[in-house]
């Protein structure tokens, strides 16, 4: 009898398993700021994210999804505490987001340590390019100095020969700085860091470059204070004067309250609204049916691919995570349809990619909006691959 009932309940354990695993969930946790001044800027990540989800049926390989969002307070110590959170007590099989370089780096021991895999959909600090690169964590945005890389060839197209730097003084805005110098070919006549994130009274900093006598100033200010240097900029009789160049400070969640303020101020992105493939019009024109008055911006970019990277992942491997390698070797493949076009990874798990000028213009609803203007350069790859022991 009790041979039986073993057998039956064998039958009925068989009979269970592919129920079972159907019903598994695909966990992933994602980082970023959603309360303070720079909310904006995390909601427009989620609300990317949450569309990447409603393109793919709210599935991953046939799998549901289950997305836990944290709030970092745009703090390092915060971010940790969310980070370790998700981790150890939900379990999550991925975790993305994370805008800033420093919540970012407070946060990647216990996620490499842990063996969970991270998409990093902003933050960009050199070193995880670099010496701590790891095969378990891969990027859908680019590595901090690329972009302003890519603005010092153009300034060196348009024949400046000598720049002003001003930034935030953290770990991003150490790099963007840095990115500049490295690819201008002219002089650096002074360069300023200013106290992140609470400073946003820039007069001194513009005074300075004021007296330096340059023939251009590079800014590097995401979020509230590019709104608030861009009207000091004005208000020092600077616009007009000295041309600024930027990267990140103009976007299109920051635009609607530059307006005027960004009319002829050039910056570098690897991604703008418009750019033309198929993915990326489905993107843009879904995200505004969805949010009206509203538009993406390169942050929401960047957390579309990524959930669209996880997705072709666990595809892949058949929502198999457990062979780490295997997910591993499906990510980099980087096999999905991203919004900037056609990217691979390098052997660091950066993006190599291209970088685009935009322009503000005002569209034939009098908007202001973001367009694309050329090519800089194309497949970028960041200098900091090489300390990157994956080769």
């Amino acid at each position: 009898m009790r041979k039986a009932l073993f057998a039956a309940g064998a039958v009925l354990l068989l009979a269970a398993g592919p129920s079972l695993a159907q019903q598994k969930t695909i966990k992933i946790g994602f980082v970023s700021t959603f309360s303070g001044p720079t909310a904006v800027i995390g909601n427009d990540m989620r609300n990317s994210f949450e569309l990447a989800l409603d393109h793919l049926g709210r599935k991953m390989g046939g799998l549901p999804v289950e997305v836990i969002y944290e709030d970092d307070a745009q703090k390092p110590e915060v971010g940790k505490q969310k980070t370790d959170k998700l981790i150890e007590s939900d379990k999550v099989d991925f975790i993305s987001g994370y805008i800033w370089s420093n919540v970012l780096l407070a946060s990647l021991k216990p996620i490499v340590d842990s063996k969970t895999f991270l998409i990093i959909a902003n933050a960009g600090p050199s070193q995880i390019a670099g010496e701590l690169c790891s095969p378990t964590v891969f990027s859908t945005s680019w590595n901090n100095d690329q972009t302003p890389q890519a603005m010092g060839t153009y300034m060196n197209q348009k024949g400046v020969k000598s720049v002003f730097l001003i930034g935030p003084n953290y770990a991003a805005g150490k790099d963007m700085l840095a990115g500049v110098a490295s690819t201008f070919k002219g002089k650096v006549v002074g360069q300023e860091l200013t106290t992140w994130p609470s400073q946003l009274d820039f007069s001194a900093e513009l005074s300075k470059a004021r007296a330096a006598k340059p023939d251009a100033i590079f800014v590097f200010y995401p979020g509230a204070a590019g709104v608030q240097f861009l009207t000091q900029y004005a208000q020092a009789g600077l616009k007009g004067t000295i041309p600024l160049y930027t990267a990140f400070t103009i976007d299109e969640l920051s635009l609607p309250r530059q307006k005027e303020l960004a009319l002829g101020v050039p910056g570098a992105q690897q991604w703008v609204n418009d750019l033309p493939n198929e993915a990326n019009k489905k993107f843009v024109a879904d995200y505004m049916k969805k949010h009206p008055g509203m538009r993406p911006s390169f942050y929401g970019a960047q957390s579309y691919d990524a959930a669209m990277l996880i997705a072709s992942a666990v595809a892949a491997t058949k929502g198999d995570l457990s062979n780490k390698a295997a997910v591993t070797a499906a990510l980099k493949k980087a096999d999905f349809k991203s919004v900037r076009g056609d990217f691979k990874f390098g052997n660091n798990h950066v993006p190599i990619q291209a970088f685009y000028l935009q322009d503000v213009v005002k569209d034939a609803q009098g908007e202001f909006v973001l367009k694309t203007v050329a090519t800089i350069v194309k497949d970028s790859q960041d200098i900091h691959h090489q300390k990157c022991p994956m080769k």
